[in-house]
C-alpha cells in the first residue's frame, strides 16, 4: 500500500547525499517533497500541515545528531513524527468489564465492519482464550445477519439471531441478556452502515452506545476512502466516544492516506489493522513498525511474530534434523515447507516485512504464491512412493502425474529438477558448505520461469 510514499521518501533522502549539513535552504526542498509525497498518499491537508511544520523545526534544531549524514538526519526525524502521527505507542485491546465486555464497530457501509468482526471474535478467542457471542444490529440488510452467522461458524464463537420484527437497540438489549446467560466474556456488537453520513444513522448508533455501554467503541475505516475518510471519522467522533479505530483493506492498492490521517482527526488509536480477506487478517497496530515500513526499512519483529504464529514448530525440528542428518528429505517435506509459507500469508505477505532494499524480490510475488498452488497440486497427484522416491518417477509416471494436477509435463519435469538442486543444497549444509549452498539459493525459487 505505502509504496509509492516509502519511494519518495527515499528519494529526498537521496536528494541530500553530498550535503555537509543541514541548511534552511536545503531542508526546505528537502521538506518539499515530504508534503508532496503525504498529499500524492491522501494524507489529510491539515495533517501534513502540522507534521512538515514539526519536523521542519526539528531538522533545524538541537535535536539533530552532529555525526549524522544529513539524509539521516531527515529520515530519523521523519520516523519519529510518522510514529507520534500514528499513536506513538501500540494501543492494546481493553476488555477490563464485567462480562460480557461489549465491543461496537461503527463505520460507513462497506469499510468491512462485518468481515472484522468475525476477524476480531477469531483473535480474541483464539489468542486471549475468551468466550465471544457476534450479534448484528443491522436490520436494514438481510444478507448482513446471515454473513455474521457464517463468519460465526467458521471462527467458532456463537451468535446471536435477533427476531425479524425487532429494532436494532432491542437486539442488542436482548443479545446482552443472552451473553450473561450464556456466560459469555465478549459480546461483539457489528452494527448498519451508511453510504453516506447521516442524522438517522448517527442518532441510532448513539441510542445503541447508551443502551450497551460498551468498554470499546471502534471506528472502522477504510484505508480506501482516502481524503473523504478525515470527513467520516471527525463525524463519527463527534457523535460516539470512540475509543479505537480498525483501518481495513491494508494490504491493498490504495495510497494509505487513512492509516497516516484517523489518528489526528479522531484523537484516538489505531487499534488494529485489516491485511486480507482471511479471517485471520487482522493484526494490531503498532506505529513504530508501521512508520518503519513506510520508510522503507520494513518490519522485521512482525516478520518474526508470523512466523511463530505459522510455522509448526515439531516440523520444523523435524526437518531440521533431516537436514543435519544431509537425508531423508522428500517431496513430502517440500511440499510442507510451502504449506507453511502460506499459513504465513504467502510471499507477498512476508516479503512486504523486509526492508526496502529486498522490495524488487516482491515483482513476482503473486506468481510465486500460485506457484506454490501449482506445486501442491503435482505433489498430491503422486504416489506416497513416489514423494519419498522422485528418481523412480520416469516419462510415463510424469505424464500420469501431469494430468492428475493438469499442468504440463514440462511442469513436473521443472519441479523435479528443483527439488534435487534442493536436495543437493541439503547435502551441502550437513557437511558445512555454507559458502557453496549461498551460491545456489538464486535457483531455488520454485518453478521460477528463466
Amino acid at each position: 500500500m505505502f509504496d509509492n510514499l516509502s519511494q519518495r521518501l527515499s528519494a529526498v533522502v537521496k536528494s541530500l547525499r553530498g550535503q555537509a549539513r543541514l541548511t534552511e535552504d536545503n531542508i526546505q526542498d528537502a521538506l518539499r517533497d515530504v508534503r508532496m509525497a503525504l498529499l500524492e498518499a491522501d494524507v489529510a491537508l491539515p495533517v501534513v500541515r502540522d507534521f512538515i511544520s514539526t519536523v521542519k523545526t526539528r531538522a533545524l534544531g538541537q535535536e539533530v545528531l552532529r555525526n549524522l549524514s544529513p539524509g539521516q538526519a531527515v529520515i530519523g526525524v521523519v520516523h519519529e513524527e510518522l510514529t507520534k502521527l500514528m499513536g506513538l505507542q501500540q494501543a492494546v485491546l481493553n476488555l477490563a468489564a464485567r462480562p460480557p465486555a461489549v465491543i461496537l464497530l461503527a463505520g460507513l457501509q462497506g469499510a468491512g465492519k462485518t468481515t472484522t468482526a468475525g476477524k476480531l471474535a477469531r483473535l480474541i478467542r483464539e489468542q486471549m482464550n475468551k468466550k465471544v457471542l457476534l450479534v448484528s444490529c443491522d436490520v436494514y440488510r438481510p444478507a448482513a445477519i446471515d454473513q455474521l452467522q457464517t463468519l460465526a461458524e467458521q471462527v467458532q464463537v456463537d451468535f446471536f439471531r435477533g427476531g425479524s420484527t425487532e429494532t436494532p437497540v432491542e437486539i442488542a438489549r436482548a443479545a446482552i441478556d443472552y451473553a450473561k446467560r450464556h456466560y459469555q466474556d465478549v459480546l461483539i456488537l457489528d452494527t448498519a452502515g451508511r453510504l453516506a453520513i447521516d442524522e438517522m444513522m448517527m442518532d441510532e448508533i448513539h441510542r445503541l452506545h447508551e443502551v450497551t455501554d460498551p468498554v470499546e467503541t471502534f471506528f472502522v475505516v477504510d484505508s480506501m476512502q482516502g481524503q473523504d475518510a478525515v470527513n467520516t471519522a471527525k463525524a463519527f467522533s463527534q457523535a460516539l466516544p470512540l475509543t479505537g479505530v480498525i483501518v481495513t483493506k491494508l494490504d491493498g492498492d490504495a495510497r494509505g492516506g487513512a492509516a497516516l490521517s484517523v489518528k489526528a482527526i479522531t484523537g484516538v488509536p489505531i487499534k488494529f489493522v485489516g491485511v486480507g480477506e482471511k479471517l485471520t487478517g487482522l493484526e494490531p497496530f503498532y506505529p513504530e513498525r508501521m512508520a518503519s515500513r513506510i520508510l522503507g526499512m520494513g518490519d522485521v519483529l512482525g516478520l518474526i511474530e508470523e512466523a511463530r504464529r505459522g510455522v509448526d514448530m515439531e516440523e520444523a525440528e523435524k526437518l531440521s534434523r533431516k537436514m543435519k542428518a544431509g537425508k531423508g528429505f522428500d517431496l513430502e517435506d517440500f511440499k510442507a515447507q510451502m504449506v507453511q509459507m502460506r499459513k504465513m500469508g504467502g510471499v507477498g505477505s512476508l516479503l512486504d516485512k523486509l526492508p526496502q532494499e529486498y522490495a524488487k524480490l516482491s515483482v513476482n510475488a503473486g506468481d510465486n504464491d500460485r506457484t506454490f498452488i501449482r506445486i501442491e497440486g503435482i505433489i498430491n497427484s503422486m504416489t506416497a512412493l513416489e514423494r519419498s522416491k522422485p528418481e523412480i518417477i520416469k516419462a510415463s509416471r510424469k505424464r500420469r502425474i501431469a494430468a492428475g494436477a493438469g499442468v504440463q509435463v514440462q511442469d513436473v519435469n521443472r519441479l523435479l529438477a528443483q527439488f534435487d538442486q534442493m536436495q543437493k543444497m541439503m547435502k551441502m549444509f550437513s557437511r558445512g558448505g555454507m559458502g557453496k549452498m549461498m551460491r545456489q539459493m538464486q535457483s531455488l525459487m520454485p518453478m521460477r520461469r528463466r
